[in-house]
């Protein structure tokens, strides 16, 4: 009896916790929300894809309670919209427990920073940077308020860590996200909030396939063949993992942390052939 009880709240490691997730309608915002829910947690989905996030919506309350997990249309830009979201969430369930800045976009894939223009680069910082700011502030508002602590969390890249991997727009974004999360987690710390990031390689999503435009047999190539480790593909679910160990009590001692998901993408030099063993040669 004893060992049943453990691993039921091992396999609940959200329960009685209230999620706000910013980008839920599709990608990795829905299939965070869809493991967060298995876990027990309560949710709002943020998006401005309403379609998609009511569909998301109904597809999870079909598996739990039908008001365990609440759509708003949220433009991240827009600080309004953000406020009302966390609102939401308290007015919902209570409180809010965990704020998972997922929102993003990217821009047009222009190598040259000659042929970028200065409108699509503020906009993609507008959402990746301003978004997450503004969701930080208000999230830390109600978590500082309520005297419960909290969990902040935000989508970044392995683009925050090394150069080349993506646009100047996103690159850009993702290194200032990471500042962003480090500097609120040495304030948010003394009320005992936790502000981390997840930085994946990439993973088969609507976003990167709007920006490479290739398919999702493509994609998965291209992401593997990078990556350092072998025999496996990176999925939506194993950045949503990450994120769960971030939100949940595993993860109780980690803050001001970028957690890189990449096959150990950025830990290696692949012009460096030393570790190369003759069998695994293409």
């Amino acid at each position: 009896m004893a060992i049943t009880t453990l691993l039921s709240a091992v396999s609940r490691r959200l329960e009685g916790k209230v999620a706000l997730i910013t980008g839920g309608a599709s990608g990795i915002g829905q299939r965070t929300a869809e493991v967060f829910a298995h876990h027990g947690a309560k949710l709002v989905l943020a998006d401005i894809q309403d379609e998609l996030g009511y569909s998301v919506c109904q597809s999870i309350g079909s598996g739990t309670a039908q008001n365990d997990v609440t759509y708003v249309h949220c433009d991240v830009t827009d600080e309004s919209h953000v406020k009302a979201a966390v609102e939401r969430a308290i007015k919902s369930y209570g409180k809010l427990d965990i704020m998972f800045n997922n929102a993003g976009i990217v821009d047009a894939n222009k190598s040259r920073i000659i042929d970028n223009e200065m409108a699509d680069f503020e906009r993609v910082l507008r959402v990746n940077v301003t978004g997450v700011f503004l969701g930080m502030k208000h999230a830390a508002h109600a978590m500082i308020s309520a005297k419960r602590g909290g969990s902040i969390i935000s989508t970044a890249s392995v683009a925050s860590c090394v150069g080349g991997a993506a646009s100047h727009a996103y690159t850009c974004s993702k290194h200032a996200m990471i500042g962003l999360t480090r500097n609120a987690a040495v304030e948010l710390g003394q009320f005992g909030i936790r502000v981390n990031c997840v930085s994946p390689l990439g993973v088969v999503t609507p976003l990167s396939r709007g920006f490479d435009g290739l398919s999702e047999e493509e994609l998965e190539g291209l992401y593997g063949g990078v990556a350092n480790l072998k025999h496996v593909t990176a999925k939506a679910e194993d950045i949503a993992n990450a994120a769960l160990f971030l939100a949940s009590e595993e993860g109780r001692y980690v803050s001001g942390h970028n957690l890189v998901v990449d096959g150990g993408f950025t830990v290696v030099n692949p012009s460096f052939p030393m570790f190369q063993y003759p069998e695994n040669k293409a």
